[in-house]
This record gives C-alpha cells, sequence and structure tokens, in this order.
C-alpha cells in the first residue's frame, strides 16, 4: 500500500531558514568573499586568494592575542567550575530559602554586558569606586589601567561575578536529579562525604558540567565587551584579547581582508572545539545509557 507522504511542513520550516540564511549564511559568505580579496574603497575588490590566511598565520599579533586568550578561558574554566559546583552543594535543597538562593543567582546573568562592564570600570577606580578605593585605604596599590597584573585580576574577578551563577544553576539542576534512594544506601554504607561526591553527585553531574564547561569555553573565548568596556585592552595589549585585536584590526585600521581571514580562523577554532565538547558528551551519554 503505498503512503502519501505531506510535504506541506516544510512550508513551516521555510521562514526559519530565510531567517537563518540571512542572518548567518550571507553574512558568512560576505566575510569569506572579504578574505580571499583586497580592497581600496569604492567597492572596488582584487582577488588575493589565500594570502590574508597566510598573513595571519605568520603574524605574531595574531598568535600572542591567541595566547592571551587561551590563558583567560584557562583561568575562568579553573575557577568558575569548581566554584559553582561548591556553591550548588551548599545552596538549600527546598523551601523559601532554595527559591530565594535561585532568584539571587539568576541575578548576574539577567545583567547586560556592557552594563557590566559600566559597573566594574566604576567599581574599581580609586577616586570614585568602592573597591579601587578601599585598596588604596589599606595600602594596596591598585590601578587596572596601568598595572597589567590588576587589569587581569578585574576582568577574571569581573567574569567570574558575571557567569558563576551560570555553572552553580546547572550543576544544582544536576544535584536534584539524583533520586534520595541513593543517598539512603550511602548513609546506610556509612560514607563519607567525600565518598558521596565523588561516586554519586559527581557522576550524576558530569552530563550538565560539560554543557556549563562548553558554554563557558564558548562565551570565555568570545568575550569581547567585558573587557573592552574595562581596560580597552590595555595597558598595551595586556587584555587584547582576539575579538578585540579583531575588532581593532576591522574598524580601527580598515584591514578588512586580514580581519576578515582573521575571524574565519577564529570561528574554525570555535567550531573544533566546540566539536570536542560534543563528542565527548555524545560519548558520555552512551555510556551511560549502556
Amino acid at each position: 500500500m503505498n503512503k502519501t507522504v505531506n510535504q506541506k511542513a516544510w512550508f513551516l520550516v521555510l521562514p526559519v531558514l530565510l531567517l537563518v540564511a540571512f542572518s548567518a549564511v550571507i553574512p558568512l559568505m560576505t566575510v569569506v568573499n572579504y578574505s580571499v580579496q583586497d580592497t581600496f574603497g569604492r567597492n572596488e575588490f582584487f582577488w588575493a586568494g589565500l594570502e590574508w590566511f597566510d598573513e595571519m598565520l605568520h603574524s605574531e599579533r595574531m598568535w600572542d592575542a591567541l595566547g592571551r586568550q587561551l590563558m583567560f578561558s584557562a583561568i575562568i574554566l579553573a575557577i568558575e567550575v569548581p566554584l559553582g559546583i561548591f556553591v550548588a552543594l551548599n545552596m538549600p535543597k527546598s523551601g523559601f530559602w532554595a527559591s530565594f538562593c535561585l532568584v539571587l543567582m539568576s541575578l548576574p546573568l539577567l545583567i547586560p554586558w556592557n552594563v557590566v562592564g559600566t559597573i566594574w570600570q566604576i567599581f574599581g577606580r580609586v577616586d570614585i569606586g568602592l573597591l579601587g578605593y578601599t585598596l588604596d585605604k589599606i595600602g594596596i596599590n591598585y590601578n587596572y589601567t596601568q598595572d597589567i597584573f590588576d587589569a587581569w585580576v578585574t576582568v577574571i574577578v569581573m567574569d567570574v561575578w558575571h557567569w558563576t551563577s551560570l555553572v552553580a544553576l546547572l550543576a544544582y539542576a544536576g544535584l536534584q536529579s539524583i533520586p534520595d534512594a541513593y543517598y539512603q544506601a550511602a548513609k546506610i554504607d556509612q560514607a563519607s562525604r567525600w565518598s558521596v561526591f565523588r561516586y554519586i553527585e559527581l557522576p550524576k553531574m558530569a552530563g550538565v558540567l560539560m554543557i556549563a564547561i562548553l558554554l563557558r569555553f564558548m562565551d570565555s573565548f568570545m568575550i569581547y565587551t567585558e573587557p573592552f568596556v574595562v581596560t580597552g585592552g590595555g595597558p598595551g595589549n595586556a587584555t587584547t584579547f582576539l575579538s578585540i585585536d579583531l575588532v581593532k584590526m576591522a574598524i580601527g585600521q580598515f584591514d578588512l581582508g586580514p580581519a576578515a581571514a582573521f575571524s574565519l580562523m577564529y570561528f574554525l577554532v570555535i567550531m573544533a572545539i566546540s566539536w570536542v565538547f560534543y563528542t565527548v558528551m555524545t560519548t558520555m551519554d552512551k555510556k551511560d545509557g549502556v
């Protein structure tokens, strides 16, 4: 018996496909076009081939920015993931205070990125900021606009304050999915607190923690607004991450060809690392399903 297949459902998907094509594919193709050509304005283009990609691969400036970016992402993950887990483990499991803590943890996530940068820019100033003024009064020489170490500490603490809540909320959701029978069995066996965490809570949180690590890596690797508002990439180039360097190249210097090649390589690096995380997550899911 032949069944008639109704293809009318594609009309429901068509608006989404058109929206994606307009907002993602077309701009991406424009960047690809700029990456293989050179222009001197007036909409005149000259074929350059892979010249800009070769220039970026041999650019000390790009590799320095990549090194700063990887260091920043590594520090962020090393701080926010354990701290988020610690916060989630100590949050109330139910009742009024559980709801209160969830709302409180969600507040930093609701603040726009440029506002976060502005808050910490003012907060760290010695003349009018509470943090800068307090540190100056107790004898600590703090100036994030002139000292490299202070600039890095400020940017890192700002990001930890802004995004640790995301890791904590995801970890908390993983903890809430653990049946009480596991804890009852551990209590009967007189398992220590560390054993409960090591053999019950951590394996059950593994899936959501991988999602948290993936999201935090992608966001920290693409960070732009917060450090740009606070330090402008300085002092010098100390906090000039890949995104800031890319904007300076494209808008500040109007080097559209190198900037386009730079952005495509930037995009491919993020895609490659995200694919690694996705592969690890799917492998873990398959093992859990066995």
